[in-house]
């Protein structure tokens, strides 16, 4: 069966699901160019609000194939480059989409797989998933924007721990280090991602994707230029039919 990203809707919200059974879901180029295509038509579409990214099978993701590897081994550097930069693209994508992104993570994680995961929103994790930044064990450094994401949410021992020992590191470690949002029991890892993100489907797009920006551009700015953007989105937000809703309901007093 070859490598294909299913994409299906539980309601306002968009499920992308790695199928690579062979490969047990290796990111292959194809699903990472389905991806980006699928963030460009929800980004497009006002009645997807919310995307949850899962894995068939009960597998997230195992990262790249070690066939793949040996094959670009072989390449030439341009080529190498390109084949990276599908990735990175899917990677950015999620980063900088508007709207929520929550990876929905069963079984294993592993290499890219992980940097997926990282680079989403929120997750949630079944119990017994676990994690690994193992590119160190084929003599490569990480990919997908593990060092950048892992360096932002670690303390610089651990983030170094991760990517240079590439241990295999389990769900609720990861919850306790503040990388995991919810912990969910065996196989329901999509079902609590999918009421994570009914949850959020109930709130305003607008100032969702606010939220999304200001913690993103918060990395880049000194406390005084936050400020000036967090009163730009306030500001564009109070014009939201909604905002307008809830100042109203705010002034009765029995709302």
């Amino acid at each position: 069966m070859p490598a294909e990203l299913q994409s299906t809707s539980q309601g306002q919200t968009l499920v992308l699901t790695l199928r690579h059974p062979e490969l047990r879901n290796a990111l292959e180029p194809a699903i990472c160019a389905a991806g980006i295509e699928a963030l460009n038509v929800a980004e497009r579409n006002p009645d997807v609000r919310c995307v949850v990214i899962t894995g068939a099978d009960g597998l997230f993701s195992a990262g790249s194939s070690p066939q793949r590897l040996q094959a670009l081994r072989h390449q030439s550097a341009p080529a190498q480059v390109h084949g990276l930069d599908l990735l990175h693209h899917w990677i950015e994508a999620i980063r900088t989409h508007p709207k929520p992104v929550i990876a929905a993570v069963e079984g294993e994680a592993k290499g890219a797989g992980f940097s997926l995961a990282l680079a989403c929103d929120l997750m949630v994790a079944a119990r017994n998933a676990v994690f690994a930044m193992n590119h160190v064990h084929a003599g490569l450094s990480p990919d997908g924007g593990a060092s950048w994401n892992l360096a932002q949410m670690l303390p610089r021992a651990l983030a170094h721990e991760i990517l240079m020992c590439g241990d295999r590191i389990d769900a609720a470690r990861l919850q306790s280090l503040g990388m995991v949002n919810r912990l969910a029991d065996p196989g329901r890892a999509l079902h609590e991602a999918l009421a994570l993100a009914q949850r959020l489907n109930d709130g305003p797009p607008h100032a969702l994707a606010s939220i999304k920006e200001l913690v993103s551009e918060a990395r880049h700015h000194s406390f005084t230029e936050q400020l000036a953007l967090e009163r730009s989105h306030f500001v564009r937000n109070l014009q939201h039919a909604p905002a307008g809703e809830t100042r109203a309901a705010s002034a009765d007093p029995r709302a």
